[in-house]
Formats: structure tokens, C-alpha cells, sequence
């Protein structure tokens, strides 16, 4: 039944697309985001549904839809080198099985980011695909928060929508995506123009709100903690009343504590001491090899390099002798771990020139929604304050995410990558705006210089 419901919401979408293309593109958003072919139990699970609908949003851009107001960016370009680098690298990877199964969602996921911003020629589009992101990951947290206020959750045994434990349902990385996406849920039910009941819209928000909220308790990460942590920061930049919303966060802390699972706050208390922790310290003697693996490598591995990777390390642990505590050294040998980061994972994997890639992609990100944010900071324009906030959301949500990859290998999530489309596509139109609008003012002034001009001459010769 599950799949029959599944398959005939995805049929209708695509009978629909045949008069609206765009509807492809947010066909695909969904069905990469939630992954509905994991969600069902019959027919479903042996479609390549991600590909078809994929291969459907470029068919129905190319053949059926306009392509006026579409432009290539600086930054749709970094993807795409990007996108070639990687395949490069994959080539000549150290070990090109592993390499060759990442490569085959990583360009997806590359190429969806660089062909994303091209469909979103109006605001009206950019707005719908902010909201379809919202549902659909809406529907994998919604989920994952219900059975943490049921069960209490657990690091590693939290079950969201489905048994998985890979994309946007492995537990560190839903925790990641779901607060960086928090800013952009208020944006679409604050500011969206497509659902017109906008007290339901809030309410809705803020239960999803929580829910995104309760994801790192019911997965028990320590990163989902830092990027809650981090939100709250920036957001005090947009708060009106910084010290009112900083003592109801703190307050709102302290009554949460006694509700919170022990094993929750047990596994919180090892943020600060890695030594302690093995996943933590096996984390630091990661990177400290993927430091000297770049040295030696400058262009990177390929996909999954740090199978090759093996370290010795100590951890620190506190055994009890009689009824004193002595802490003792245990040396601990491990390999084919992980990188636990994204910074690293793109360094090892990229090298030197992947990385610059990456990392200028992001930063300019960071710096064209600030570029927008501070040319609408003080308008009154209703319009223009609404571009203002969705600025800041995005923003906001990339800053997070940055901070939360620090510590998870989400390199190449498609979630964010999609995020990075949207910022692409907004700053965009904005461009095109502020063109028109300098268009428009300047006849004014070349009249008003003229006016001017010939004031000063009149005066000259009087004089």
C-alpha cells in the first residue's frame, strides 16, 4: 500500500510536468532528499527512481521549458570544476572500487548544484524549491523528533524514516542538515508567498522547529550540540532584543535539562575531553594523517583514501586503584578509518586544488548573501526586507552547516549542495535587480546632471 500511494504521488507530479517542466525539478529535490525507494517494501525499492526523475529535470529544462532569464555563474563554474577534478581524481584513485561507488551519487550531486540555479530564473521558483527542501527533509525530521520524545533515542540506534544509516538519515548528518536548515523553515513560513494562511504556516514552523531541535538529542551527537550553539550566536545578530533572547535561550536550557536522557548528557560532558573519548581522539590522529598524507600527495587520493590510512595513538583512561583514581595512557592502534570532517575529507580526497575549489565556493557564498543582507539592511520595502531575511536564513544555514562539517564527513551532501544552488540562483536575481533598478535611475540623473550643469552655467554668467 505504501509503495502504491508513493508511486502514484510521483505520477501525477511527472503527468504535471508535462505542462510545467519545472515540476521535474522539484520532483527530483524530493525524491533525492527522501529517498522513497528506501521508504517502500515492493516495487518501489527496484526503481531507479533518483536517476529517472534526474534525468527528467534536465530533459524537461532542455526540451520543454524557457531558458529566458538563465545564467552561468562564477560559481556554477567552480562546481563544474570541481565536478572534473573529482572525476580526475577517481582515475587515479588509491583505491577505485571504493572511489568508484562514491563517485556514482557525488556527481549527482555536482552536477544537480550547477544545473539548479538555471531553472531558477523567478523568485516564484526560487521560492518553491526553498519550500519543497523544507517538506521534504521536514519529512525525515519529523519522524526522527516524534520517536525521540517517544523512545529517548540513542547515538548510532535512532531509526528516522527508515533503517538506514547512510545520506541525510545517518545520525550526525541528519543533526547537521536539520539545524542548518532551521533558518530557512522560519524564512518560508514568515516570508513565503505561497501558502496564504500564515498563522498556520508558524505553527507548523515552530513544531518543526522543535523537531529539528530534538534530532541531536534522539541521535545523541555532539556536533548537532555545537551547530545548536552556533545558531543561537547568529542569530543575535537579527534579534531585536539581544539580552531578552539570550536569557529566555539560557532559560529555556536550564528547564530542558532535567528532561533531557542521561546518556545524552553523559556523552555531551566528552566535548572537551577527546583524550578520553576513542571516537574523538581516533578523529584528531585522522586528520593528524591526512595532514601528512596531503604532504605527500598534493593531489589527493581520490574518494575514500583513508583506507590506507593507519595510526597509533594514546588514549587517556581513569582506572580506579583502591579508592584513588589514576589516570593511565592506553596505546591504541587503529586503520581505514574515516575523516569525521569535511574539510579533511575534501583534502584528502581533492588535494591541494580540490580543496581551494571547495573552500572558495563556500566562501563566496558566505560573502554574496552578506553583499545582499547589507544593501537591504535598513530598507523599509516590504520586498526588500523579505530578500533581507532570506539572505540571512541562507546565510545563516551555510554558516552552520560549516561548522557542524568540521567534525562530520559531509563534503558533497546533496542537501547543502542544493543549498549552495538556491544562494546561487537568489544573488542571481538579485543582480538582475539592482540592473533594472540602475537602468531605471539613470535617465533621472542624466537629467538631473543637465539640470545642474545648466544652473551653473546660468550663474557663471551673471556673474
Amino acid at each position: 500500500m505504501r509503495d502504491l500511494v508513493l508511486l502514484a504521488f510521483i505520477a501525477a507530479v511527472v503527468a504535471m510536468g508535462f505542462r510545467r517542466p519545472f515540476l521535474w525539478v522539484l520532483l527530483y529535490i524530493y525524491v533525492d532528499i527522501v529517498a522513497p525507494q528506501k521508504v517502500g517494501y515492493g516495487i518501489i525499492t527496484s526503481i531507479s527512481l533518483s536517476m529517472l526523475c534526474f534525468i527528467a529535470a534536465f530533459a524537461g529544462y532542455i526540451l520543454l521549458d524557457t531558458k529566458k532569464g538563465s545564467r552561468f555563474t562564477l560559481r556554477q563554474g567552480l562546481i563544474v570544476t570541481l565536478l572534473l577534478w573529482c572525476g580526475y581524481t577517481t582515475l587515479t584513485a588509491d583505491f577505485p572500487e571504493p572511489a568508484a561507488e562514491k563517485w556514482d551519487w557525488v556527481w549527482k550531486s555536482l552536477v544537480f548544484a550547477a544545473f539548479l540555479p538555471l531553472t531558477l530564473r523567478t523568485k516564484l521558483r526560487l521560492e518553491a524549491a526553498a519550500l519543497v527542501m523544507v517538506l521534504s527533509a521536514a519529512s525525515i525530521i519529523i519522524s526522527a523528533g516524534i520517536k525521540t520524545v517517544l523512545s529517548g533515542g540513542g547515538y548510532g540506534t535512532l531509526v528516522s524514516l527508515v533503517q538506514d544509516n547512510s545520506g541525510l538519515y545517518e545520525g550526525s548528518t541528519l543533526s547537521t542538515v536539520a539545524v542548518a536548515m532551521i533558518p530557512l523553515i522560519i524564512w518560508v513560513a514568515r516570508h513565503g508567498t505561497i501558502f496564504k494562511e500564515r498563522k498556520a504556516a508558524m505553527l507548523f514552523a515552530a513544531a518543526l522547529v522543535f523537531a529539528a531541535l530534538l534530532v541531536p538529542i534522539g541521535t545523541q551527537t555532539r556536533t548537532g550540540l555545537i551547530c545548536i550553539a552556533v545558531l543561537g550566536v547568529l542569530l543575535m545578530r537579527t534579534a531585536r532584543y539581544r539580552f531578552v533572547y539570550a536569557g529566555l535561550a539560557g532559560l529555556g536550557l536550564l528547564v530542558a535539562l532535567p528532561f533531557l536522557p542521561a546518556s545524552y548528557t553523559e556523552r555531551m560532558t566528552t566535548i572537551t575531553e577527546y583524550q578520553a573519548d576513542e571516537s574523538a581522539s581516533t578523529r584528531v590522529a585522522v586528520w593528524r594523517w591526512t595532514l601528512d598524507y596531503v604532504q605527500e600527495n598534493p593531489l589527493g587520493g581520490g574518494f575514500d583514501a583513508f583506507l590506507g590510512n593507519s595510526f597509533t595513538y594514546d588514549m587517556r583512561q581513569t582506572v580506579e586503584v583502591g579508592n584513588t583514581e589514576t589516570v593511565v595512557y592506553q596505546e591504541v592502534t587503529d586503520e581505514g578509518r574515516a575523516y569525521h570532517s569535511a574539510f579533511f575529507e575534501v583534502l584528502g580526497e581533492q588535494g591541494y586544488p580540490g580543496f581551494a575549489i571547495w573552500a572558495i565556493l563556500q566562501g563566496l557564498g558566505l560573502l554574496h548573501m552578506e553583499r545582499i543582507r547589507r544593501r537591504y539592511r535598513n530598507s523599509e520595502d516590504p520586498e526588500e526586507s523579505r530578500w533581507h531575511a532570506l539572505a540571512t536564513a541562507l546565510q545563516n544555514g551555510q554558516a552552520v552547516y560549516l561548522v557542524g562539517a568540521l567534525f562530520v564527513g559531509v563534503g558533497y551532501q546533496p542537501f547543502m549542495f542544493m543549498l549552495l544552488g538556491l544562494q546561487i540562483a537568489f544573488y542571481s536575481l538579485m543582480k538582475r535587480d539592482w540592473t533594472v533598478k540602475t537602468a531605471q535611475a539613470r535617465p533621472w540623473l542624466e537629467d538631473r546632471m543637465r539640470e545642474n550643469a545648466g544652473r551653473g552655467a546660468t550663474t557663471g554668467a551673471a556673474t
